[in-house]
């Protein structure tokens, strides 16, 4: 029913080894999403799920309103560019979920989030 909402979502990673501490198996990451909306009509961010499954296979699910306290909306070809973080037990994870949208005309539906990779760089000592 509402595949004709366009709302691609591209992901980029960066490790921070500032707030790491892989002695404590605390592994932190900082991702950048970027949220278009490809299709005619204006939609709005209601909330957001994600599945956070680190190297153990530990799984995470977040679930809530919004992404950084906003719940952004995206008219007909704006984008939407946010930074949030995550923090793991492994150096290795992965992330995927999807966020709740709705239109201006009320319809509801899930855009996905690509399933990506949370790793910390090859480090050469």
């Amino acid at each position: 029913m509402s595949s004709h909402f366009h709302v691609p979502v591209d992901v980029e990673t960066f490790y921070i080894a500032a707030q790491s501490d892989p002695a404590a198996q605390r592994y932190v990451f900082a991702y950048t999403i970027t949220i278009r909306n490809l299709s005619s009509d204006t939609v709005k961010l209601l909330s957001r799920y994600w599945l956070i499954t680190d190297a153990n296979g530990k799984q995470t699910e977040v679930e809530g309103d919004g992404v950084v306290g906003e719940q952004p909306v995206l008219a007909p070809g704006s984008s939407y560019r946010y930074t949030s973080g995550a923090v793991l037990d492994t150096p290795v994870g992965t992330m995927e979920g999807h966020y709740q949208m709705i239109t201006s005309t009320e319809q509801r539906f899930n855009t996905a989030i690509p399933l990506f990779r949370l790793a910390m760089p090859n480090i050469l000592n």
